[in-house]
């Protein structure tokens, strides 16, 4: 099966807002073996719509739309979609006895506009909205289908994970099984090297996706039922696994490197705590963003200048004034005092230049010493990224993340 995506709006051709619909749709039809060859943009206007509505099924099986399902005038792609079909719109009742109690529910009165949600293509599959008042529905027609989605982010996902991801799989005629590896500390080229013959099967298949500082490998496999595809998957898995070693941290389309430490930390009931210069607090805030972090972090310290290395975690003076605050010593003693001070079994330190401006040495913006103290010493390293401020400061706590999950793994 080929879809396309056809996202309706102004708002994103203008950039105002992103279109995380299409990143969403995108790697969901990834998951299920669809394949995915276009996006397409277009405002909210009718003939631009019905015209790239035309040219996308022309080269697709299914053409998925977002947005243009709202109540005012310019939402009009249900209306494209029957105009394109050669159907009439016809008036859905349950539809807007649903519009009307969600109105009821939220406290609002039902506008005379509102209405206009409930028509649909004569003959469309509806498909209930249960988090707003914009049902979505497809409409078939000669081995051809459009699957018209509405807008707001937590709808689409709503209606796509109840709805349309079950009606894509009964056309399919075949489960598809996708398995996300994730993977830390090697470069995709370097990872696509190492793992070059796997990429040659029909089925399962091998694809790679990039992000900052890792990279995620997705196995997907079509057979009769999930237990066949499955069993398809785990030979490649535990192979890429023997490959590429403890670069593998964890599993999960939505799995991160935190996550995985978390869950580390608690499996061994284990405590941490951070010192940080130039991540500024992203360490504990990437930690604190999964759910039970309170069962591992106690406490943690961004120590920006050199007094407060000092003051705070014990830094000595004659450290920063032979070293500078940016170097491997400081980054040991800034981890060594936080573990001290906290408790913690664990604790981690960054310090470095993440731009825009380098040292006054000469050491190159994007050099970040990155220290682990824990019950069998403290390691250090050095560690050099190329890029934005933000980008920088995001790989370095990442980095610092991995390098606390490995010393972990090595004192299992």
């Amino acid at each position: 099966m080929i879809a396309e995506i056809l996202s309706v709006g102004t708002e994103l051709l203008m950039g105002q807002i992103a279109n995380t619909d299409a990143q969403f749709l995108s790697r969901r039809l990834a998951e299920l073996g669809i394949m995915l060859y276009r996006h397409t943009t277009v405002g909210d206007n009718p003939a631009r719509v019905k015209e790239a509505l035309g040219e996308a099924l022309s080269r697709s099986d299914i053409v998925i739309t977002t947005g243009g399902l709202g109540p005012t005038e310019d939402d009009l792609t249900k209306e494209m979609v029957a105009e394109r079909f050669g159907l009439r719109m016809v008036l859905d009742e349950p539809s807007l006895h649903a519009i009307e109690a969600f109105m009821n529910r939220v406290g609002h009165p039902m506008a005379e506009n509102n209405r206009k949600q409930a028509w649909f293509p004569e003959g469309a599959t509806i498909f209930p909205n249960a988090c707003g008042t914009a049902p979505g529905c497809v409409v078939e027609q000669d081995g051809k289908a459009v699957a018209v989605l509405p807008g707001p982010p937590h709808e689409l996902q709503d209606m796509f994970e109840r709805q349309l991801a079950p009606w894509l799989a009964r056309r399919s005629g075949a489960h598809i099984e996708s398995r996300f590896l994730r993977i830390f500390g090697i470069g995709e080229s370097n990872v696509e090297n190492q793992l070059r013959d796997l990429f040659h099967s029909d089925n399962p298949t091998l694809a790679l996706y990039c992000g900052p500082g890792e990279v995620q490998a997705r196995i997907t496999a079509q057979a009769a039922d999930r237990e066949a595809a499955l069993a398809m998957i785990e030979p490649v898995a535990e192979e890429i696994r023997d490959r590429l070693g403890d670069h593998v941290y964890g599993e999960g389309a939505d799995n991160s490197i935190e996550q995985a430490v978390l869950s580390l930390l608690k499996a061994r009931g284990e405590t941490v705590s951070f010192a940080e210069s130039c991540t500024g607090g992203l360490l504990a805030a990437r930690l604190v963003g999964v759910p039970g972090a309170s069962d591992a972090l106690g406490e943690a310290h961004v120590t920006y200048c050199d007094a407060a290395k000092a003051r705070v975690l014990g830094v000595k003076p004659e450290t920063l004034e032979r070293y500078t605050a940016v170097s491997e010593p400081c980054a040991r003693e800034m981890a060594e005092g936080a573990r001290r001070i906290s408790g913690a079994d664990w604790a981690v330190s960054t310090t470095g230049y993440a731009g825009p401006d380098g040292g006054a040495d000469g050491t190159p913006v994007g050099t970040v010493f990155i220290a682990v103290a824990g019950p069998d010493g403290t390691t250090a390293e050095e560690c050099h990224f190329r890029g934005s401020r933000a980008f920088v400061r995001t790989v370095a706590a990442s980095w610092a993340l991995n390098a606390l999950r490995l010393r972990m793994e090595a004192r299992a």
